[in-house]
């Protein structure tokens, strides 16, 4: 049966693109057209708008950037999301907080939809490659009919049980990557700042113990100086964020996180938001500035 994808940004683009290679029968909107048009030429159908796609897959795939923007996509608390819900499974795979989540799962079933939830873990390359790992929460048969669908883009699908453990589960592991970027970057500018050789130095991290495909492609980002967007800046901050709310609401404590939010809001508000997260050396960079100029070096 043909489903439906909206939102074909960074992630979902490539995500897609697996779709249709795999044979998918796949209806596409989004809201800039060049991405539509890269899709539409690898053989997806493009819909001139979103009541397009729920008119003609059952199955909708949501890969956009904020809660207000599906809100919007969906219509909700118009008469509009109604009419789009029923009879329809909605896969939302962007990374929202959790409560967000299970109040929209709760709206969406209340109009005779199903839903699931399945953020996935892993950047661009991830993506291009069908090599994400997708977190998936939702009732039992529903996500059944889910990892169907996503297979031809994920590695691995892991049920996580009820709505929200998914997303709970997605924020889990964001502590876990955006600490070991955030460390990498801080041992590539100790490592430059003494002049040591960084081709050497990303060939021990990558020959050592802690060396991951994650590792792999960062250091050689930092070595290169080469920041093209993979996970952007702006969006490791918003998802530091929602882990930070998260762990605020249920009091834990997540200093590690916290020290990061900090890093990558200075990288952002240097003016780098729209790079790879890579590029929060740059934030360490102006630190270490500012402590030079304030002893006089």
């Amino acid at each position: 049966m043909k489903a439906g994808f909206i939102g074909l940004g960074v992630m979902g683009t490539p995500m897609a693109l697996n779709l249709v290679r795999a044979g998918t029968d796949l209806v596409v909107w989004n809201r800039s057209p060049e991405s539509v048009e890269k899709l539409r030429a690898s053989g997806a159908e493009a819909a001139g708008d979103v009541d397009e796609v729920f008119g003609k897959a059952r199955s909708v795939i949501l890969m956009v950037a904020t809660e207000a923007v599906i809100d919007t996509l969906l219509g909700r608390g118009t008469p509009a999301f109604a009419e789009r819900m029923a009879g329809h499974l909605v896969i939302q795979m962007g990374t929202t907080a959790p409560e967000y989540s299970r109040g929209l799962e709760a709206d969406v079933r209340a109009a005779g939809g199903r839903y699931v939830e399945a953020p996935v873990s892993g950047s661009r390359r991830p993506a291009e490659e069908g090599q994400l790992v997708a977190m998936l929460a939702g009732e039992e048969d529903a996500v059944e009919e889910v990892r169907l669908l996503l297979r031809p883009m994920c590695r691995e699908t892991v049920i996580c049980g009820a709505v929200p453990n998914a997303l709970l589960m997605k924020l889990a592991v964001n502590i876990f990557l955006i600490t070991t970027v955030t460390g990498l970057a801080e041992a590539a500018h100790f490592a430059g700042r003494q002049g040591l050789d960084m081709g050497l130095f990303k060939a021990v991290v990558d020959a050592g113990q802690m060396a991951s495909g994650i590792s792999r492609i960062k250091s050689g980002k930092l070595v290169e100086r080469d920041f093209s967007v993979q996970a952007a800046i702006s969006d490791v901050l918003k998802n530091n964020r929602l882990v930070a709310e998260a762990a605020r609401q249920a009091g834990i404590a997540s200093p590690l996180l916290d020290a990061c939010h900090h890093l990558y809001s200075e990288t952002e508000s240097l003016g780098f938001g729209r790079e790879d997260m890579a590029a929060v050396i740059r934030a360490l960079e102006a630190r270490t500035e500012a402590l030079n100029l304030s002893f006089g070096d």
